[in-house]
C-alpha cells in the first residue's frame, strides 16, 4: 500500500473519531460534515492506489463511481453514501436553518466506518495478491 493512501486511510479514521464526538456535543452539522470528509478521504485513497489523484470533490466522486462502483470493484453502496453525505455536507455547511438530525449524522458516522472497513480489506486482498 503506497504511503500516502495510508495516510488517507489513517486521516479517515480520526475523521470518524471527531465526527462523533461532536455529534455527542449536539454539533450535528459539523458531525455530518466530518462523517462525509471521512467518506471522501477514502474514497480518495482507493483513487490513489490506482494512481488517480483529484482536487475537486465531483472529480473524486465522479471517479470513484467509473473505477469501483460500476466496475463493482466494491459495494455500489458505497458511491451512493458519498454523494448522498457530499449533499448533507453541503446543507449543513451553507445553510443558515439547517439542523441535521442526529440518527442521519450516527447513519453516516457508521457508514463511513464500513466504507474504511471494506476499503482496507480490499487493499490489503489487492496487496497479497500481487
Amino acid at each position: 500500500m503506497k504511503d500516502y493512501t495510508r495516510k488517507l486511510l489513517d486521516k479517515a479514521m480520526d475523521t470518524i473519531e471527531s465526527a462523533g464526538i461532536l455529534l455527542d456535543h449536539g454539533k450535528t452539522d459539523a458531525a455530518a460534515g466530518r462523517a462525509y470528509y471521512a467518506l471522501f478521504y477514502v474514497a480518495e485513497a482507493l483513487l490513489n492506489e490506482k494512481g488517480f489523484q483529484y482536487s475537486k470533490h465531483g472529480d473524486v466522486i465522479g471517479a470513484y463511481g467509473r473505477e469501483f462502483s460500476k466496475t463493482k470493484l466494491l459495494d455500489q453502496r458505497f458511491h451512493r453514501w458519498l454523494i448522498s453525505g457530499f449533499d448533507t455536507r453541503q446543507m449543513g455547511d451553507y445553510l443558515v436553518d439547517t439542523n441535521i438530525e442526529a440518527a442521519l449524522v450516527s447513519s453516516m458516522i457508521l457508514q463511513a466506518r464500513e466504507f474504511l472497513e471494506a476499503a482496507r480489506e480490499y487493499l490489503n486482498k489487492q496487496a497479497t495478491s500481487q
